[in-house]
């Protein structure tokens, strides 16, 4: 009897202890800091090869690509188009390791001269050829650039009006670049650029594009218009566009949330998206992760400032500004970086928190030598942190 009891008391230890242990909230530590990498008016994106930190933005009307070593350290510093007015926003790497940048510039060409109302004196007869080109970023141009040797090709594709390219994605089918305008633009990895398709009639903004093996592609964003029969269910919604690999509408999924704003800004390979719910006053990060045919596997609400980065099917990161209940010691008194980790049923297994002083999460990005890189700004200044 007395082995019994202890058995039982024994189980009954093991079986709190166990019970204790599951229900344990994650500590929430500390990032840290691997390099501040540039100016944040400058700033449009990065991305790595190797461990050189690859960062591309803007300077006035002039468009740049540098690289850094994890130390901050400028290893080389290119103008992308020297020529003419550009701007670059986005970029992506390919399997052979060539860094591609898209965004917008102004071609040179002529323009038509009005007819003047009166004939000017003209004793030698000259004719005048105009070499006039327009400021306008109305073509759509991609940078393929080497980050071992800095060569640098540039490929554009004149457009009827101007399009702000918002993400980049690449695969051995090529490459698909998304934007503002529901505008799709794909392209061969030699640079040939196809005409662009269009998602909706103007009033879509696709915001992230994920490709799959057989090239169709995963579009979200947001929209405030009826698609493919799916109307308008608040004031703007979130959409989830499935495409054919030449930009055919396959399937829409949008938002439901009746008089808000809502919006999907990223989305991982494996379907983890980020977004921002806006509803009366209240500003919330959604991220939920999503099964391949789009239904909600799980889902979650925090109070931020809005932007949410997703990668792979482990990480969000948000600028929160109130307490999670998941967390064991996360209630920040302004808005605050934070990553979270979630396993594969969706529980928050980790926190990780920036400076008080960044004021902005502006990306997540995953590299196989620097581990994931979390992009928070200050006042004025871009900074990359990792995990310790």
């Amino acid at each position: 009897m007395k082995r019994f009891l202890t058995l039982v008391l024994i189980s009954t230890l093991l079986f709190n202890s166990q019970a204790l242990a599951a229900t344990k909230k994650p500590t929430v530590k500390p990032l840290k800091l691997i390099t501040s990498v540039s100016n944040v008016d400058e700033y449009a994106g990065l991305v790595t090869s190797g461990t050189t930190i690859v960062v591309y933005g803007n300077k006035g009307d002039k468009s740049f690509a540098k690289g850094v070593d994890i130390t901050g350290k400028e290893l080389w510093n290119l103008a992308l188009d020297s020529a003419s007015p550009s701007v670059a926003t986005a970029a992506t790497v390919d399997s052979a390791g060539t860094i591609w940048i898209a965004g917008s510039t102004s071609l040179q060409r002529a323009t038509p001269t009005p007819s003047p109302i009166a004939t000017p004196l003209n004793p030698d007869n000259i004719t005048a050829i105009p070499d006039i080109f327009t400021t306008d970023l109305d073509a759509f141009t991609l940078w393929s650039l080497n980050p071992t040797t800095q060569a640098l090709t540039q490929y554009s594709l004149q457009l009827t009006s101007p399009i702000l390219i918002n993400a980049i994605s690449a695969s051995k089918s090529g490459l698909t670049a998304v934007g503002s305008s529901g505008a799709v633009i794909n392209s061969d990895l030699s640079g040939k650029i196809s005409k662009p398709v269009f998602v909706g009639s103007g009033a879509t903004n696709l915001e992230a594009v994920v490709k799959a093996s057989d090239g169709s592609m995963t579009v979200v964003g947001s929209s405030s218009e009826t698609l493919s029969g799916k109307k308008l269910a608040g004031k703007v919604d979130g959409v989830i566009i499935k495409l054919s690999k030449i930009g055919k509408v396959i399937s829409v999924v949008r938002s439901s949330a009746p008089k808000a704003l809502r919006n999907w800004n990223s989305a991982s390979t494996s379907l983890l998206l980020g977004g921002e719910v806006i509803t009366s006053n209240k500003i919330e990060s959604a991220v939920t992760k999503f099964s391949n045919s789009y239904m909600p596997t799980w889902t979650y609400r925090f109070l931020s400032t809005g932007k949410t980065f997703t990668s792979g099917s482990t990480y969000a990161f948000l600028q929160s500004k109130g307490a999670l209940t998941q967390l064991a010691n996360w209630s920040p008194k302004s808005p605050t970086p934070l990553l979270l980790t979630f396993d594969a049923k969706g529980a928050i297994t980790g926190g990780y928190s920036a400076p008080v002083e960044q004021k902005e999460v502006l990306g997540l990005y995953f590299s196989k030598d620097l581990g994931i890189l979390c992009i928070s700004a200050s006042a004025d200044t871009v900074s990359i942190f990792t995990l310790n």
